[in-house]
């Protein structure tokens, strides 16, 4: 669904990639008007100017992760991330080039200038911020999901298998964590399930091939829903950890510009409005940071 007064989105897709439309995606869950948004000349004054020339921010995304960035029945990149990205373009008076990418190429990406930058419900942490900076929009904590009928304590995971997207934070830490804390206790260790697509990642539960899948709140929670009642929520969130754009960090003034055009949006409501059209305002904040990762 297109916003009012948002930015024209160009897509760009990868040669070769399949298919990758949610089953049963309809788009947003509520029916929350969007307001006209406002070009901030404050926060457009502060782009770059390679940006400026160009009049386009080349974003690297990960597609498909619904609720946040999938493909609608018509091939077009959507998702309430891109109505928000979209919003913060229209603010700074700038079109998005959504490029396709697998997830882990995206930070190197945009760290070797391919991308002014990365959009893809990044995890900011203190790791990535070796590399890239972030500019901080939304909050998210873990959250796993069992087939129907069974129940996975995410913290006694202990000998099962459990699938996860490759490159994201549920991979490289998160599980790990869990497996460590196994082996240390002479329990057996987790086996992480690495798959390169979250719909994979969904079926393979379904499927029987995982006992869980660990993912993105908003994420499990829309696979869930989606599911027809094959997948059920198993323990509760937790591990609450902002997301954030990822720039270069000699990308010049582009996260200050961001930073600013995401604050002006909080201020002017179009932010709760984008998110409360999604069913996703749990992880709303109220100040746009840089580099918040607490761990």
């Amino acid at each position: 669904m297109v916003l009012t007064g948002l930015a024209t989105v160009g897509v760009l897709a990868l040669t070769g990639c399949a298919k990758n439309t949610p089953k049963g995606a309809a788009g947003p869950t509520s029916t929350a008007s969007i307001s006209a948004v406002a070009k901030d000349q404050s926060a457009a004054d502060l782009l770059p100017a390679s940006v400026k020339s160009t009049g386009k921010l080349m974003v690297g995304i990960n597609i498909p992760y619904a609720p946040n960035e999938y493909k609608d029945p018509s091939g077009k990149i959507v998702g309430w991330e891109v109505d928000f990205l979209n919003t913060v373009a229209t603010k700074l008076g700038v079109t998005v080039t959504y490029n396709e990418s697998s997830f882990d190429n995206i930070l190197p990406s945009v760290k070797g200038g391919k991308y002014n930058l990365g959009m893809s419900s990044l995890t900011d942490n203190k790791t990535r911020e070796a590399q890239v900076d972030f500019v901080n929009y939304y909050n998210a904590g873990n959250q796993w999901a069992t087939p129907a009928g069974k129940k996975v304590d995410p913290d006694n995971a202990c000998g099962l298998k459990v699938a996860v997207e490759t490159g994201t934070t549920q991979q490289t830490d998160d599980v790990p964590t869990k497996s460590k804390a196994c082996t240390a206790a002479g329990k057996k260790a987790i086996t992480i399930l690495k798959i390169d697509s979250q719909d994979a990642v969904n079926q393979s539960v379904i499927l029987g091939q995982a006992d869980a899948f660990d993912a993105d709140s908003p994420i499990t929670e829309y696979a869930v829903k989606q599911s027809s009642g094959k997948l059920t929520l198993s323990g509760d969130i937790y591990g609450a950890a902002p997301y954030g754009l990822a720039v270069a960090k000699d990308g010049g003034t582009l996260k200050e510009a961001l930073q600013k055009a995401i604050q002006s949006m909080i201020d002017d409501g179009t932010y709760k409005q984008v998110l409360d059209k999604w069913g996703v305002s749990a992880g709303a904040i109220k100040q746009a940071t840089v580099n918040g990762a607490q761990s």
